[in-house]
């Protein structure tokens, strides 16, 4: 039989077992299993587990989920086709209620349906966040939703070959007539092709059966929120939160303040520390170079704050640091850091570990801006289509050999550089295009380095505290 590792790795993954059980004290074991299968579901919960079950199993004839059908007038191609279900069982954290979910096996689809029309429609987390700056930006009105039961109540019509998507916009004397109705309106007046016109903007964001609208009218929200109850909600309401903090898949969004977005989870976190009870033994505890109230200080919160001028030029000017650290792995591959500003905190972060090795410093720096480059243009076309065009789109770095090679490309490689795969040199094609500039920032003042490794003392409370 063939090992899976050779020996000097499995030397070294005992030794590292060794020292994480020397290390923490786990007396009472830990469990990874959040989801059940029904049988262990029912051990484990017991009464409460029956209770989910049957909650579960009296919708779906409540919402009229399925129509009998006698194997005898199916095709073999119907029979082939048809679904197994699976009773799951889970604990939701933060209610610590038992959920029953009835799911199908979607690996019975996959031979005659795309991946496209089985995935569930969800929300980058950088389009949330950056959504949810414009938001607080703005001082809209925010409401969160949870449909019920929103995949078996899902109407699914036949796509129209060519149909175009339309956004509606009040043009011409409409918008002199809406402006004498409601003077408010006047600030939301832009020209378009010498035409005075107001874009009507609603901004939805799905997560599966999790949603959240914004709109400058409350009103806008009241509608959307009726409509939804009135669709979704007959037997079950949908479940409406309204004012300035949401809790939104798992975060705490905090827009109490106009310009001001703070993101928390501290119950998440308090939640996975109950649910994973590791207890340093005595030996090991000692006093943190980043200071001693390093988790009452930073309570698991990062702060992104947004200018409240009016103007909303400072959404108009993206900030990136990007910072790769070299070689910090144990199989020597570098790590890649960034931060996306507007001029106050993080509102898109990251971390990620690179997938080849590079032979220099300045290597894994150009490593790491084409790790972030695609987030980078994507997020200059995503505030485009939000209403914010980006004139300044500013790329930060601490190493100016690394700036050298992304401005010039292949002109400004040396001997150690000439065998770097063309492939990193796509960021010189944005620069030339103007779709990126570059500067140099002061390695003292690069907070992406807080995302490449392990920061202690006063630089990691530096980049710690909200940058104004």
């Amino acid at each position: 039989m063939k090992a899976d590792y050779e020996v000097h790795n499995a030397i070294m993954i005992a030794r590292c077992m060794m020292q994480i059980k020397a290390k923490f004290d786990t007396d009472e074991g830990l469990n990874f299993i959040q989801q059940y299968y029904i049988n262990q579901g029912l051990k484990t919960f017991g009464d409460d587990g029956k209770d989910a079950v049957d909650k579960e199993l009296r919708q779906m004839p409540l919402r009229d989920c399925f129509t009998p059908e006698f194997v005898k007038d199916m095709t073999a191609s119907e029979r082939k086709k048809a679904q197994s279900a699976m009773m799951l069982l889970a604990e939701k954290q933060l209610e610590k209620t038992i959920k029953g979910r009835l799911v199908f096996r979607g690996d019975g689809t996959r031979e005659w349906l795309s991946r496209e029309d089985t995935a569930s429609p969800t929300a980058l987390q950088e389009a949330i966040t950056t959504t949810c700056v414009i938001d607080t930006h703005e001082g809209r009105d925010i409401m969160t939703m949870d449909v019920p039961n929103a995949f078996i109540q899902t109407y699914m019509p036949e796509a129209k070959e060519g149909e175009d998507r339309i956004y509606m916009k009040i043009t011409a004397m409409m918008v002199q007539i809406l402006i004498d109705m409601a003077p408010e309106y006047r600030k939301y007046v832009v020209l378009e092709n010498g035409k005075r016109v107001i874009y009507v903007r609603q901004t939805i964001r799905f997560h599966v059966e999790d949603l959240m609208s914004s709109h400058m009218d409350p009103k806008v929200n009241d509608k959307f929120s009726k409509w939804l109850n009135m669709r979704y909600g007959s037997i079950k309401a949908c479940t409406i939160i309204r004012g300035k903090i949401h809790r939104y898949l798992e975060m705490t969004l905090d827009l109490s303040v106009k310009g001001n977005l703070k993101i928390r989870m501290d119950d998440y976190v308090k939640n996975m520390l109950e649910d994973f009870p590791i207890k340093f033994n005595k030996d090991s505890k000692q006093e943190t170079p980043a200071g001693n109230d390093l988790l009452e200080a930073g309570k698991g919160s990062y702060s992104i704050v947004v200018s409240p001028d009016t103007s909303a030029e400072s959404l108009r000017v993206m900030k990136w640091m990007i910072d790769g650290s070299f070689a910090v792995h144990p199989d020597f591959k570098s790590h890649t850091g960034g931060t996306l500003t507007f001029g106050g905190g993080a509102a898109q972060v990251m971390s990620k570990k690179q997938k080849l090795n590079s032979r220099s410093s300045t290597e894994a720096e150009l490593i790491a801006v084409d790790n972030v480059v695609t987030m980078l243009l994507w997020t200059k076309l995503f505030m485009k289509w939000q209403g914010y065009p980006i004139k300044k789109n500013i790329l930060y770095q601490d190493n100016k050999s690394a700036i050298l090679l992304e401005e010039n490309g292949r002109k400004s490689a040396g001997k150690r550089s000439r065998a770097i795969n063309i492939h990193y040199f796509f960021i010189t094609d944005q620069v030339e295009k103007g779709n990126v500039k570059i500067e140099y920032c002061p390695t003292d003042n690069m907070i992406a380095d807080f995302m490449t490794k392990p920061l202690q003392g006063e630089k990691f409370r530096k980049f710690r505290d909200p940058q104004d």
